[in-house]
């Protein structure tokens, strides 16, 4: 239907609620706990919460908004060490990331996006990634990748010739798995809390950051479990394109045309175990990026 008669539909539909229903008043219902939202957060009333889920759950209401918006989620392009092969560090663009910079700036202007801020984490990466983009920018701690620990720069082969029952420990519980001296999934998510709540409050967003960190927020925005969360599949030189709307959220992934290494490693038949074909997909990516050094 068109939007005069949704919205006539709409209304019609809240005189039949008025019928049947009658608003909690805070004088006669004066022993529950409940929260009052009036014109999609126009006005809110709370009486009486309490502890610390209720305040979560305010905090959480007050900042949710039913604006139209696009979020648009990518990771930095290439580095020098995601060509190597290893994990975490500071490390700069490699010239194919450089190239996917360059290319992610052209469709963001192409976008024409109106009010639209850029994100990024305090790593060199990223912000190298959007140094073309003529946006707002600003730098987030908190969408650091996530902290390796003891593992951070190390290759998933040399993890697991060092550290052999951490390798297979992480394959068996991913998700709650803690680095030693670093960070699990899980606190990752408690990490970025704050991001996902202002992320609710914004318009339209640019988040460019990490592999681990860009898992967490579209387990957030697609419903995803714990176990699933960990092995999302989320590739260089790829934007991934979120539209909220009622009840889910709407997914796109936009591949741009600039080659990159895969990153991915599929969740292992067997725990603590590299598969032959993720580290001859490893070898071969090294090989090709050489520069002739090796």
């Amino acid at each position: 239907m068109n939007m005069e008669a949704a919205l006539k539909d709409f209304l019609l539909r809240i005189e039949h609620y008025k019928e049947k229903y009658e608003p909690l008043d805070e004088q006669q219902e004066s022993d529950l706990s409940f929260m009052k939202i009036y014109n999609t957060g126009e006005k809110v009333v709370v009486h009486k919460h309490e502890g610390h889920i209720q305040s979560r759950i305010v905090y959480y209401l007050m900042n949710i908004h039913i604006t139209p918006r696009t979020i648009y989620l990518t990771r930095h392009g290439e580095s020098e060490q995601n060509v190597q092969g290893r994990i975490g560090g500071d490390s700069s663009l490699s010239p194919r990331g450089r190239s996917y910079g360059s290319a992610l700036s052209n469709y963001i202007c192409q976008q024409d996006i109106p009010g639209l801020r850029v994100w990024t984490s305090w790593l060199r990466r990223t912000i190298q990634t959007v140094e073309g983009i003529p946006a707002p920018q600003e730098r987030w701690k908190a969408l650091n990748e996530i902290d390796a620990g003891i593992c951070e720069e190390m290759t998933y082969e040399e993890i697991q010739e060092r550290f052999p029952e951490d390798f297979a420990a992480r394959d068996q519980s991913k998700f709650t798995y803690r680095y030693p001296r670093g960070e699990s999934y899980e606190d990752l998510v408690a990490r970025l809390e704050p991001v996902i709540m202002e992320l609710e409050r914004q318009g339209n967003v640019l988040v460019v950051s990490h592999q681990a960190v860009l898992r967490c927020l579209l387990a957030y925005f697609m419903d995803k479990s714990a176990d699933e969360l960990p092995y999302l599949h989320v590739p260089l030189h790829t934007i991934i394109k979120l539209t909220p709307v009622a009840y889910g959220c709407r997914v796109e992934h936009i591949k741009l045309p600039i080659d990159a290494v895969d990153t991915h490693r599929p969740k292992p038949k067997i725990p603590g175990t590299l598969e032959d074909r993720f580290k001859k997909e490893k070898k071969d990516n090294y090989l090709e990026n050489c520069d002739g050094c090796c």
